[in-house]
């Protein structure tokens, strides 16, 4: 079986993480095929949302550096910062970057890289059973995969040092009363849940979504004129789309849009 699984159901790109027996931590190999999928995603017109869950017990428990490219042989100096740039950073970089709205649905246990992946998408659902976990501190460690950026736009600066420093397990319910998660709900019906939440978002106006996504992750990174500008900007490109027209048409005839992603 394949450590990556992927299907296109219903407009939506369905990537698992499967290599279940070491709870899905995360191989270079994996990121390289993850990243790939994010791309293509982006560039295709049929996929309009995309799911990213894990198979077993476990959503993910941080990387796999067996077979990445400065594992073997004499470590020198910058080795260690390229091989962040080029892996951990690239990976969750092709998350936020990825022109389609993307949910982790997260099944499990995600840890170090595995949490970042998670916190990176644009809605977070989790397992009751889920749990999240910033293991850096545990192994004498500097987060990185953009742990130090993501965490304190979400949930502010005191409580990211506090999971940080401490690196405590955070259970599904707390990581939901944080801030961290949008939804927890059972196990069993997690994937029915995310199913549900990407075809609705599969229907919907997607060059709008991709501005709206990328006008709310420059925000916290800009002064309010730039944003102001970069909004006027991208609702300037978003009305020379199919959608957008069709949306106002639909509005002035008083009926249900249907939106071609286009």
């Amino acid at each position: 079986m394949p450590d990556v699984l992927h299907a296109v159901e219903n407009g939506v790109s369905w990537i698992t993480l499967n290599r279940p027996e070491a709870m899905n931590a995360v191989t270079w190999d994996q990121r390289e095929r993850i990243i790939d999928l994010l791309a293509s995603a982006s560039a295709a017109p049929e996929i309009r949302a995309v799911v990213v869950t894990a198979t077993g017990r476990g959503f993910c428990a941080g990387a796999d550096l067996r077979g990445s490219p400065s594992s073997s042989g004499d470590r020198v100096a910058g080795d260690v910062a390229r091989m962040i740039r080029l892996g951990a950073q690239r990976f969750i970089g092709a998350v936020l970057d990825c022109e389609k709205p993307v949910i982790a649905a997260v099944n499990g246990t995600a840890a170090g890289i595995g949490a970042h992946l998670a916190f990176a998408c644009d809605l977070v659902l989790a397992a009751d059973s889920a749990r999240f976990i910033e293991v850096f501190v545990r192994r004498g460690l500097v987060p990185d995969g953009g742990g130090a950026y993501l965490l304190p736009r979400l949930i502010g600066p005191q409580r990211a040092k506090e999971l940080m420093f401490f690196g405590d397990a955070v259970p599904a319910a707390e990581a939901e009363r944080l801030g961290l998660v949008n939804r927890v709900v059972p196990a069993e019906t997690l994937e029915k849940t995310a199913r549900e939440w990407a075809e609705r978002l599969a229907q919907g106006p997607t060059r709008a979504l991709a501005l709206t996504k990328q006008l709310v992750n420059a925000s916290l990174d800009v002064d309010r004129t730039t944003a102001f500008a970069t909004e006027a900007t991208a609702q300037e490109l978003n009305m020379g789309t199919r959608d957008a027209q069709e949306g106002v048409a639909s509005f002035v005839e008083r009926r249900e849009a249907r939106y071609e992603g286009r």
